[in-house]
Formats: structure tokens, sequence, C-alpha cells
């Protein structure tokens, strides 16, 4: 028999208000039809949660649906005080469902329920009717009783088939039991049991918050000598194998070449060899963790190195338990010299062995420099690779140098004038001079060229005056060089003194260039400003304001701390013994101090658990932490060497962080690919942010961002960007020198290099931002026209009230404002972000772009693809801006009806308006503001019954006003 049913689709919902205390919400659905009151599962702690269940509802009177209304209402679920709160609801009426095939997915902003209700977002539901045949559905519920079993159990899955005989004789009270796993709330028991439908779960891109088990945390101590209490202990041994003395010769030839094995279980590490030496000298480190661990006896054995088979000198062989503890500020241990015993440790041999065996921590100074055990297969010239290290970026300091003029200039050709430009080149800048306009032996330029430099300066200024002769060919006129280090720093806009250099021109005998002469002379303005902050990153995500000059400094406001302590379920990056694998290093930046920890090798769960601090002078400035796969095992620094493999970053803005509180947190690795965003795993850190002085931090908010000389002489948009590209060149070049390099893909992505490139993906996003800054104002208009239509009575007689209280109390207008948002932020209180900020997929439209649109985006610059895709992406790019150009259009339009109201452009239009005015003002003369006030404000909120679907006149009067559209070509 074919029964009509009502289908809701509970899809999802998005940007939910904040209800349990800590930023965030767990969500549930309920659908209210027809007496019957179903619900979807609960979604913890997402604020947009994606549910993807269908519920069905029985219509009593199909006849009767277009009269009958669907409400669905979004909660809260409150498990610890088993309540709900109110998030939301939207009314659907019968008379807009349509049939299954009809139906479509559709977008409801959520409504409030009363006038003090705070919520926001949308939810996207699809209803439609469907008429099906049996009884084989499939219920899937949530249990809710408190003392059902079910609750422990969760999801319940039932089949329900064809009744037979035996089934139509089973005792009521299974038929009871079964009826209490469908949640019903207090309802009438419909016909038939909802349909729920659950549809694959999205992958988790949520911040998780950890309870890692860190060591002294509640501890005081001095901030700026950590005692590694963010991270979890590590205790390690130490073997620290110093140098030998009166080895025995093994040779023929009278010689011995020596090196040492450190062995402990299967674990071993080799020192280098020395060749004819007995007096090596080692000072090489060894670290083993103690969780790995495989005996309690630790040998070390001294061996001659030989072409077959190498010959044993000697060893020594200490018991774990009786090696001592050393914890940091404790004194490094004293090394040792060790008689070598032979292999049944009954008697003492030739030579002796200088070491020192420890157990310590992480917080060891040895720890940075020791060969670690899980390390042992990597060769020595990749042992550099994967140890932690501190860099320091370069001092950078932006060079000024302003071209005024030149003086008797010699060109070749003296029937010609000439057209003379001056070249600068820094390093692997180059800039130049526009073509004088004085075609004369005395040009005349007067224009600035900037330049980023680094401290120390290794580069020199090199000016080459040049004459264009033709396309392509230039005649160099003069040269000079000029030292960095003899240029004035200045650090305000205090004027610099010129000075006039001397070109000199190689002359050419013989086609080789034997000698200079003196050529003319160049006027120059040349200084070294330190009054700006060079900026090397994104200016979103700046780590450092700061200017360059140390003179300008303010003190530091606070210090921040960050334990990087391990990751989880990290992808495979690379192919090992026909296995994937992961060699996993996380690098952090704040200022110019950059970290970066060791690597550990073949794991899918690192633990690090290093920890890093950074005084801190700006609260609004942000970390980045990026993890890493290290391709450089083997060694190899060339060009071709193997790139390191990005796998996600995380930012954190300081000033979204509580003082002197530590989050511990699982920070999900989201990586944007061309096959779209995929989470590569997740990175768990520990933060804290403390503060000095807190008035002086909170006397930061009143200073500006940038330094004094970004206002007072700024810098062009276009400068900034060439500047900022020179700069992370710059940076990405002396990194990439340092032992071990820290290369160049990897400042690269931590600086967001790429950021200005075009996307269409950040496009997107960045209009759904502008939207959603703009939807309280549209939900402010839509609740003023609902009280101007009484759509609610009481709360439009409560609003009728208030506004006559302020129309006859007009003080009481901005008291009641400020006090209102005093109040607001008062409740939000409540739901503020407990958790730091992190990547979000939703907001940053990465879960949503097409495949071409990912292509576009991963493309080279200039476009490596063909003609016609690259035809097609300029069409798509012009319709898109066509949609921004109307929308800019339509906003001049509307400024320009508003000039033309009193411009005589249309002469009747501006005659109606000053006559308008004139007649305003007599009015407004002779009769008390508050009447004025309170007769507009009434008619403004009259009862529908006096309105008129036309428009009124003012906006037919506006709409009519010529604009210079008519203009346009």
């Amino acid at each position: 028999m074919s029964r009509l049913k009502l289908a809701v689709e509970i899809i999802s919902a998005h940007n939910l208000m904040p209800k349990d205390g800590q930023g965030s919400a767990s969500a549930y659905a309920e659908v209210d039809y027809a007496g019957q009151k179903f619900r979807t599962s609960t979604k913890e702690k997402d604020l947009s949660p994606v549910w993807n269940e269908k519920l069905a509802f029985t219509i009593p009177d199909p006849s009767n649906l277009p009269n009958q209304m669907v409400d669905v209402y979004v909660y809260h679920d409150n498990k610890s005080s088993q309540s709900k709160n109110f998030l939301g609801k939207v009314r659907v009426y019968g008379s807009s469902v349509v049939s299954e095939k009809e139906a479509a997915v559709q977008h409801f902003p959520l409504e409030k329920r009363g006038i003090f209700s705070n919520i926001r977002g949308d939810i996207t539901l699809k209803i439609y009717t469907v008429n099906e045949t049996g009884d084989d559905f499939i219920k899937v519920e949530k249990a809710k009783e408190e003392k059902s079993p079910a609750v422990e159990m969760g999801t319940r899955v039932f089949h329900h088939l064809p009744k037979t005989a035996k089934q139509d004789s089973k005792p009521a009270e299974v038929e009871k039991s079964e009826a209490k796993v469908v949640h019903m709330y207090n309802a009438p028991q419909p016909t038939q049991a909802p349909q729920v439908f659950h549809a694959p779960q999205p992958e988790d891109y949520t911040l998780k918050e950890t309870s890692p088990h860190l060591g002294n945390i509640g501890m005081r101590r001095d901030k700026l000598n950590s005692t590694y209490d963010l991270v979890e202990r590590m205790q390690y041994l130490y073997v620290r194998v110093v140098k030998a003395r009166d080895l025995p010769t093994m040779d023929i030839t009278g010689s011995c070449d020596p090196y040492v094995e450190v062995k402990i279980g299967n674990y071993k590490g080799v020192t280098k060899h020395f060749e004819k030496e007995k007096n090596p000298e080692w000072n090489q480190i060894f670290a083993f963790s103690k969780e790995r661990l495989q005996s309690t006896l630790l040998e070390v054995v001294v061996k001659d190195k030989d072409l077959v088979k190498d010959d044993f000198i000697g060893r020594l062989i200490f018991d774990l338990h009786e090696i001592p503890m050393r914890v940091p500020p404790d004194s490094p241990l004293a090394p040792q010299w060790y008689r070598l015993e032979d292999k049944k440790a009954e008697t003492k041999v030739k030579g002796e062995l200088m070491l020192a065996v420890w157990m310590g921590t992480q917080a060891d100074e040895a720890f940075p420099e020791a060969w670690h055990s899980d390390a042992a297969a990597v060769q020595s010239d990749g042992v550099a690779h994967i140890r932690s290290k501190v860099y320091l970026s370069p001092k950078l300091w932006y060079v000024r140098v302003n071209v005024i003029e030149a003086q008797d200039l010699q060109p070749s050709d003296k029937g010609r004038f000439p057209e003379v430009y001056v070249k600068v080149q820094l390093g692997n800048q180059i800039l130049k001079t526009r073509v004088s306009q004085q075609k004369t032996a005395n040009p005349l330029w007067n224009e600035d060229l900037l330049f980023v430099a680094a401290e120390p300066f290794e580069e020199h200024l090199v000016l080459t005056v040049e004459d264009r002769q033709g396309p392509n060919k230039d005649e160099v006129m003069g040269m000079t060089i000029i030292q960095l280090s003899s240029i004035l720093k200045r650090f305000d806009h205090r004027s610099v003194h010129t000075k006039w250099y001397n070109l000199e021109k190689h002359a050419v005998v013989d086609g080789e260039k034997k000698e200079s002469k003196f050529a003319s002379r160049i006027h120059l303005r040349v200084c070294l400003d330190g009054g700006y902050h060079v900026l090397d990153e994104s200016t979103h995500y700046s780590s450092d304001l700061r200017p360059t000059s140390k003179q300008l400094w303010k003190n530091a406001i606070g210090v921040l701390e960050v334990g990087v302590l391990s990751a989880q379920n990290l992808l495979p990056m690379k192919a090992k013994d026909g296995r994937g694998t992961t060699d996993t290093y996380c690098v952090a930046k704040y200022g110019s101090k950059w970290v970066r920890t060791r690597t550990i090798l073949d794991s899918l769960n690192p633990k690090w658990n290093e920890q890093y601090t950074w005084e801190v002078h700006d609260p609004c400035t942000v970390i980045t932490v990026g993890v890493f796969d290290n391709n450089h095992l083997q060694g190899g620094n060339g060009e071709k060497a193997t790139r390191d493999a990005q796998i996600g970053k995380v930012r954190i803005r300081l000033s979204t962080l509580e003082t002197d509180r530590v989050y511990t947190h699982s920070y999900p690795l989201l990586v944007l690919q061309p096959s779209g965003v995929k989470k590569m795993g997740e990175l768990q850190l520990a933060v804290r942010f403390s503060c000095s002085s807190l008035m002086n931090m909170m006397c930061m908010y009143s200073r500006p961002l940038l330094p004094k000389m970004h206002y007072t002489h700024p810098l062009s948009v276009t400068q900034l960007d060439t500047l900022r590209y020179q700069a992370i060149n710059v940076v990405a070049l002396r990194l990439s020198r340092a032992e071990p390099p820290l290369r160049r893909e990897v400042v690269e992505y931590m600086v967001d290099s790429n950021s200005h490139m075009w996307s269409i993906r950040r496009s997107k996003a960045n209009f759904f931002r502008i939207i959603s800054l703009l939807s309280p104002f549209i939900a402010i208009s839509k609740w003023f026209a609902d009280v101007c239509n009484w759509k609610n009575p009481i709360t439009t007689g409560l609003v009728h009230i208030l506004f006559l209280i302020l129309i006859w109390y007009p003080e009481l207008i901005l008291p009641t404002i400020f006090l209102y948002m005093f109040l607001i932020g008062i409740w939000n209180f409540r739901f503020r972000s407990r958790l730091p900020p992190h990547m979000d997929t939703r907001l940053s439209h990465a879960d949503s772009m097409q495949p071409d649109e990912l292509d576009e985006e991963f493309d080279t610059f200039p476009s490596s693809r063909s003609a016609d895709v690259v035809k097609m992406r300029y069409d798509r790019l012009r319709s898109v801006a066509g949609r921004i150009q109307t929308v800019v259009g339509d906003m001049a339009t509307q400024g320009e009806r508003l000039q033309s109201l009193l411009n005589w452009r249309d002469p009747r239009a501006t005659t109606i308006f000053i006559s308008f005015c004139l007649v305003a003002a007599v009015v407004l003369y002779v009769t008390p503001f508050q009447v004025i006030a309170v007769l507009a404000g009434l008619y403004q909120m009259r009862h529908p019954k006096f309105r008129y679907r036309l428009p009124s006149v003012p906006v037919n009067y506006f709409r009519r006003l010529p604009a210079r559209t008519d203009s346009m070509l």
C-alpha cells in the first residue's frame, strides 16, 4: 500500500553561536511536524556541523499539507546540566513542499525565538514528499534515556522485515522495549518511525584539546631560563667519547687506524676513524633513548679499521644501574680515563679511553649535538641535516639611493643627444632610473631607488651610467662602486648630505680592459634607513614589527614559550623498503629567531618534546610552526638536491592567547594540493604567553602597528611588494648557507612568499568574509522590518515604548547605546573562544574548490597551460571581475544620485528638493524636534494595514535622480 510521507533531510549548519563556554557547541536538529518530533544525532564541539540525516514523517491528511508547518529547531546539547540551549529555528510552510523529483537543497538563515535571543548562522535542508511502500525502513537514532543501556551503546540499526505469524504474536513487552530505542521526546507516537540515513562523515579538521604529561608546569621560575616544563620529560643515555691514548700497534706496518663502537642492545653508534693515529681525539656524543633501551649493559669497543676485518683493540662495559643522573643546571659531567679490557673483561690491555657516561634529559646541553640512536643509519655527511638548531635571520636594512644628476658625460657618438639612465645593482637586485629628460651631457633625474641589504654587508652598490643607443644596445659611460659599510645610517627622516662620486670608465686595449680613467661624476644621496621595519613576511602574519635600528627598540613586554611535543597519524611522504615512511622535523619562526627540531626518522607518530623561548615586543604578532619531511639524510646541498616536502603549518596569533595559560592542543596539518585540501596529520603543541607587565602590554594597543617612518614617509604598495620579495630572497640565501641549511623552500613556505598570487579560491573566501561582516546589519534590518510589519506585537510594542523614551529624553540615546554594547560584551564573555586560532578549510573555501580552480592556483607564473585553458580562465576571471564591477558601479551610482540633489543636473528634481528643504526648515523651526521624530518613527513602524506594497515617494524620487552612468562609454 502506497503512503505519502514527508521527508526532511538535515544536511548541515554553518557558523552557529557558541554555547558551551569554550567557543563551540554540540549541536543537533529537532523537527516538529503534525505532533511528531524527531531529532538528529549530536555533533560534538562543531559550530558548522554536518549531519546528512533524513527524517521521515507521516502526513495525516495530504490534502491539508499546504496549511501545515514544519518547524526545525537547532539546539546545543548541554550534557553537564542535562538541558538544551536554543541555537535557532526555521519554519517552512507546507505550501512550499514539492515532490522528491522537484526538491532542491535550500539554505535557511536561523531565526530568533525572541527579541533577546542571540542567534547566528544558517541551516541547509531538503524537504519534499515521497511515496513509500511497505515497512522497509531503516531506523537509526541515538537513545537518550538516562537509565537505558542504549545510552552506552550509541547508534542502533533495525531492519523491519515483513511480519510473519510468529512476529505478529510476540509479547507486548518486547514491542515496548523496541519502541524505546527511537527518541520521541514525549510527543505522540507516529504510525511510522523516522528514516535516518547516515552519509560518510567528512574528515575531521577541528582543533582538539589534549592532556599531555608536562613536567614542572606549576613551578614558578625565571621565564628566560626555561626548565622544559612545556614538554614531556624524556630520558636519554649520553655517551661522550673524547679521545684515546697509547693504543697498541695493530698492523704489520706498525700503524693503528682506530675508531669506537658504542653498543647497547640492538643500537650501535660508530665514531669516525683516524688513519695511523695512536692518540686519536673524537669528541663525539651519542644519545640513546631510555624507553628504547633493550639491555642493562653498555659496551664501548675500540677497533682498528682494516680492509678485510676490523681488529679488536679493547673494550669497556658499564652497568646502567650505576650510571649517574645529570639534570641541568648541573655542570657537565667530567670525562675520565679508563683502561681498556680484553674480550673476557679479565685483563687490562694496552691503551686508555677517555669518556663520560650519564643519564640526562632533552634539556641537556649535549642533546642538540648528539648522534641519536634512531639515526644510526644516517651517513656521516647527513648527520648535520637531522640535528636541532637555532637560526637568526640577518638584520635587514633598506638602502635608499637618491640619484640626482651627473656632470660632463662624454658619449662616444658626438653627433647625437645621449639618452642617459642610471642602473644600480646590489647583489641580485637591479633597479634603473628613467631616461633623463635633459638630453645633454649634464642629465638630471632626482629619483629614489630602494634596495634590501643584510648585515654583515657583503655586497657593494654598483652604479653604472648608460646611454641607450638603440634596442638592446646600451653603452656604459661610467661606473662607481660604493661600500655599504661606509654609508650613513639614519633612524628618522632627517636629511642626508649629498655627495659627488667619481665615475670611472675602463679603456679597452686590444680587446682587453687594461686601465681605468676618470669619465665624469655623479651626484647621489645614499643612506641606510633604519627607521622602517623591513617586511619579509606576509603583512597578515607578521611576527615582528620593530624597526631595523636597535636604538629604536622598546623593552620586551613578555615571553612566548612553545613546546613542540609530537605529531600523530602523519601520511607517508616517501617509500622505503617497500613501505611508506616519513622523516619529520619542525620549524618555528617568530621574529628574527628560527628554530628547527631534530629529525625523527622513519616514524608516522614522531615525538620531539623540544621547548623554545622567544621575547615578545608586540602582542599583535603571529608565530608560525611548519612541519616538513627531510629529504637530505644522505647529505647534498646542491641546487639539484631533492626539496624538503611540506606537511603543513600552524599559525597562532599571540593576542588571542590568555596570559600565563598553557594551551595544549592538537592542530590539524592541512595542505592544499592540486587534488584538493588534504589532512596530513596532527601536530601537538604546548604554548604559553607570559606577560612581564600588563600595563605595558595594554599601552601597546594605543601605539601604531608599524614604526613611525611608515606613516611620516610611507612607501607605496608596489614598493612594499617588491622590497618584500627582495627581503625573502636575502633571508633565504643567508639561511641556506647555515649548517645545517634552512632551505629556500622551507623559508618561502613559512613566510607565505606566494600569498600575493591570484587565486579564485582566495577571492571567493574574501567575498564571503565581507558578506559575513554585513550579515549582522542585514539581520538588524530584517528584524526592524519584522517590527514594522508587526509580526510579533509584543516585540513591536516594546520597541515603541523604547523609541518614545529615547525621543523624549534624547540625552539617554548615547548612554543607552554604550550600555547595550557593554551588556552584549559581558554576555558574549560566556561564549568566548577558549581555543587558539587554527586553519579553517570552510573559511578558506578549500573544501569546495573545483579541480580546474585548484589547477589554476598551482599553475606557474607565467602560465604553463595551453592557450585554450588560459582563455577559459581569462573568461572566468572576466566574469568574476564583471560582478565586482557591477557592485562597485552600483555603489558609485547611489553616491552620484546624492550629489545630484543639489547640482542641478536634473533642474526639476533639484527644484523639488530645495523646495522641500525650505518647507522642512520652516516646519522644523516651529515644531519641536520630539514631535517630528515621534511622527516619523510611528509612521515607519505603522501597522501593515496602513501599508502599501508600492515603493514610497522618497524611494521613487531617489531612484529617478540622474547619475553619471549616462556619460559612461
